[in-house]
Formats: C-alpha cells, sequence, structure tokens
C-alpha cells in the first residue's frame, strides 16, 4: 500500500474533489475551500492537488482548456467536454480495443491505457435560445 500523509489541508482538498461531479479547477478548488471556512494559501492548493495525483488519489485532466481540472472518480473513464460552456462530463464507455489496436500498429507503442475527450455541445447549450 502506498504511503499517505494526508495533512489537514490535503485532506481538505480531497474532500472538495471528491465531493465534486463537474471536475474543478484549481480556483474552483479554492472557492469551494473558502465558502467551508478554510483559509488555505494558492500554493498550499496547487501543492496539495499535485501531491494527492502523485498518490493516485485524484486525476489531473488537461482538456485543452488553459487550467487543469481534477476528478476523484478513478476508474476507467472517458470525458466530454461542451465547446460553449466548457461543462465536462463523464462518459462511461470504454475504448475499443480496436482502437488502441490501430493507434499501436500505427504508432509501435505498447498502448498502456487510453484517455479520450469528446467535444460537442451539451444539452443545456442546445436548449438556450439564441437571440
Amino acid at each position: 500500500m502506498r504511503h499517505l500523509n494526508l495533512t489537514s489541508q490535503r485532506q481538505a482538498v480531497y474532500d472538495i474533489v471528491r465531493e465534486s461531479h463537474d471536475h474543478p479547477t484549481a480556483a474552483e478548488v479554492m472557492n469551494r475551500l473558502v465558502e467551508r471556512g478554510h483559509n488555505l494559501a494558492y500554493g498550499t492548493v496547487y501543492n496539495s492537488l499535485r501531491y494527492l495525483a502523485d498518490k493516485q488519489l485524484i486525476r489531473e485532466l488537461k482538456l485543452g482548456e488553459a487550467a487543469s481540472r481534477y476528478d476523484a472518480r478513478m476508474d476507467d473513464h472517458q470525458h466530454i467536454i461542451c465547446e460553449r460552456c466548457g461543462a465536462v462530463d463523464e462518459v462511461m464507455s470504454h475504448v475499443p480495443e480496436h482502437w488502441m489496436e490501430a493507434v499501436a500498429k500505427e504508432t509501435g507503442y505498447t498502448i498502456g491505457h487510453a484517455h479520450v475527450v469528446f467535444g460537442g455541445i451539451c444539452s443545456a447549450c442546445q436548449n438556450k435560445v439564441v437571440n
């Protein structure tokens, strides 16, 4: 088992990410900590997120945006991002084996895992009236 050093600050950050279903950015984690009465420095939040990701308690998502997002769901899943509002949702479909085989054949890599990010327009944005 991996050695964990969950300080009270790291635990607070972990709790925020684990309870969030919207894949928050570091700034959003910081805002939620403040709402709960925590007074942590930005550096502490960033370092805590890095530590939790390094210990594989959370996943850092780099989805083509300027800021990384964080996900406490560690099982195999994909993500979809709304190209209008930036919402991020989980996709529980697995990457088809033949895709991974095709990528391995094309690149010569041995594929260990895959993470696919889909893009589209979420239902909330589709339902908005365009003025």
